[in-house]
């Protein structure tokens, strides 16, 4: 019975999560144009669009080395082409499963049933891994909304994003000294890679602009992007989608910009972490092969 309401439970979390997509889908396309939405992703640069599936794996590949080092520090030592290989994995369960974080539990239970370890440690890592991400996310963001349109429009904002950009760093040390002091020899390396990760994720984003002739307002269209990515890390929809399309549509209206662009960058960002994840279907393969 216990079994039964558990799986209920997670059939009505995937039906609310693939209602909460469609709907914040059509509330988006149904206000855009369309037909120049349409034109602006045939018509993209394919040689930008490259650029961008290029980025958008080199901060993959940099978000795997990080939690690899978060790994290490709870014992666990994992050569970095298998990290790489699962990570990717958990990547392709995250975009296309309901869940949100589908990916990283099948990551603890993978490394828990072929590693002598336990499930805290590895949850540990895994969530650190996580929270670093989202400091660096903060981080940048706030450095972002300083040149924005944003700030014409809320002079208080640069205090509040100065605030952030001035604490953020400490707030994360004194959170890892208070919660994880294991992590505490890998906070500095892991703290780059998290800004590593991050930025080739907004050279992504650039290229993509470039690749839908945007060549105004960019930083307004980067810094919505990067707040649109806090949106995606709550697990309310499927992979995220919907929600980024949401924040930009919002945003650029706020800004008097064009939501289409905006749209267009958001939708076409999916699409290549789609594609991108794919990889994990031939680790899957590989992985049950090996089994």
């Amino acid at each position: 019975m216990t079994k039964s309401k558990s799986l209920n439970r997670k059939l009505l979390k995937a039906l609310l999560q693939a209602a909460m997509t469609v709907a914040a889908l059509y509330l988006v396309l149904r206000k855009v144009d369309l037909h120049r939405l349409g034109m602006l992703v045939s018509h993209a640069n394919p040689w930008h669009l490259l650029g961008a599936f290029l980025f958008f794996n080199v901060s993959k590949v940099a978000n795997a080395t990080r939690l690899n080092r978060f790994f290490r520090a709870i014992g666990l030592r994992l050569p970095e082409w298998y990290n790489l290989k699962l990570y990717y994995l958990g990547m392709f369960y995250n975009l296309f499963l309901p869940g949100g974080v589908g990916g990283d539990g099948y990551k603890i239970f993978i490394l828990r049933k072929h590693h002598d370890i336990t499930v805290m440690n590895v949850f540990g890592a895994v969530f650190w891994d996580r929270v670093s991400g989202i400091f660096a996310l903060l981080f940048l963001s706030a450095i972002l909304l300083l040149p924005s349109g944003f700030l014409a429009l809320y002079p208080g904002l640069s205090t509040w994003a100065w605030a952030v950009i001035v604490g953020a760093y400490p707030l994360s040390l004194l959170l890892t000294r208070l919660m994880y002091r294991q992590f505490l020899p890998v906070f500095v390396p892991t703290a780059l890679e998290s800004l590593i990760v991050q930025a080739t994720q907004l050279v992504s984003a650039w290229f993509i602009l470039m690749a839908v002739s945007a060549t105004s307002n960019q930083v307004d269209y980067l810094a919505i992007f990067l707040i649109s990515s806090v949106a995606t890390i709550l697990p309310l929809t499927i992979g995220g989608a919907g929600a980024r399309e949401v924040t930009f549509f919002y945003a650029l209206s706020h800004l008097g910009l064009d939501t289409g662009t905006g749209v267009a960058l958001s939708l076409i960002f999916f699409v290549i972490s789609a594609s991108s994840s794919l990889a994990g279907v031939l680790a899957r393969m590989q992985h049950e092969n090996a089994e």
